[in-house]
Formats: structure tokens, sequence, C-alpha cells
């Protein structure tokens, strides 16, 4: 009398990992730049808050706050002009996400506040900074690399990867509203 097995043969098991391997090779570069996509837009919802805090601080003052400690938000642990998103908030130690710097070159529409994407001295697979005029309402993402170029392109909105693009849509650096 034969005897009637049940389970899986070894090739039927090697065919569903091939295939598991497959899909997680096709979703995996999608999935990295969701998250990046993730952190870009954190980011630049705090470059807005600066900004607005800044706005606030030239009609208080006519100049714009040289450090977070004179603004009226403060990120927790800031010092100076310089704060990482992750990791240590003053020297980015252990972190994994953006150098958020305030620039105050004078003048009204010359001021900014820059997020520069950062790693804790590992390579980034998405090198790009993102730049907020004070005076402005639309935020610039800038990058040198292909991969970071093609993410900048996804944050504006446009099909074709540029060393620099705006918010709004343009293929170029958003206009200093000077």
């Amino acid at each position: 009398m034969l005897q009637e097995r049940s389970g899986f043969t070894l090739l039927e098991l090697l065919v569903v990992v091939l295939i598991i391997a497959v899909l997680a090779a096709v979703a995996m570069p999608e999935y990295l730049k969701a998250a990046e996509r993730s952190r870009a837009t954190e980011t630049i919802t705090m470059l807005e808050a600066i900004a607005k805090s800044q706005q606030r601080k030239y009609m208080q003052t006519s100049t714009f706050a040289g450090e977070y400690g004179g603004l009226d938000i403060q990120p927790v642990g800031a010092v100076g002009s310089l704060y990482y998103t992750k990791g240590d908030p003053s020297t980015g130690a252990g972190g994994n996400g953006f150098a958020i710097t305030l620039y105050n070159p004078g003048g009204y529409e010359a001021g900014y506040a820059e997020g520069e994407r950062y790693a804790g001295g590992q390579v980034l697979r998405f090198p790009y900074s993102l730049r907020r005029y004070y005076a402005s309402t639309e935020t610039t993402c800038l990058s040198d690399q292909p991969s970071g170029q093609a993410l900048c392109a996804d944050l504006c909105g446009i099909d074709a990867p540029v060393a620099a693009c705006c918010t709004n849509g343009s293929s170029s650096a958003c206009e200093n509203p000077s």
C-alpha cells in the first residue's frame, strides 16, 4: 500500500524563497525612498516653522535671530545656530537625520535656514539639502549626486532630476524673495 505524504518539496520551497527575494529586491528601493521622503517632509515642516518664527522676530526687532535661543520656538537641545534632528541635538552623534543651520547674511531677503542630510559619518544613499529663505513660502531641494537629485525631483513634483528644484514644482531653485 502506498503511503501519501503531505508537505512541500525542496524545489517548491526554493521557488517560494526566490519569488520573495525578487519581490523584496523590487520593493526595497521604493521603501527606502519613501522613508527618505518622510524625513525630508519632516524637515520641510521644521524649516517652515523656523521661517515663520524668524519673520515674527524680524517684525519685533528688525533683525533675524542668529541662534535658536533668540526664536520663540526652540527645538529641545538646540545650542547656537546649529541643531541636529536625530541623535545628540548639539553634535549629531548617533544620529541619522538633518543638521539645520540658521544663516543671517544681512537684510530681510537674505536670511535662510538650511537642513543638510547627514548620517553620522556613514555614506548617504540620498545626499541632499533643503533651504528655506525666511521671507519665502517655498523650500529649495539641492543635490550634486544623481540619487539625491532623483529624490529632490520627487519632493518637488518634477519628472527629471536636477541639481536644484523648488517645492512649488519648478525645476530650478526657489527665487530669493529680494
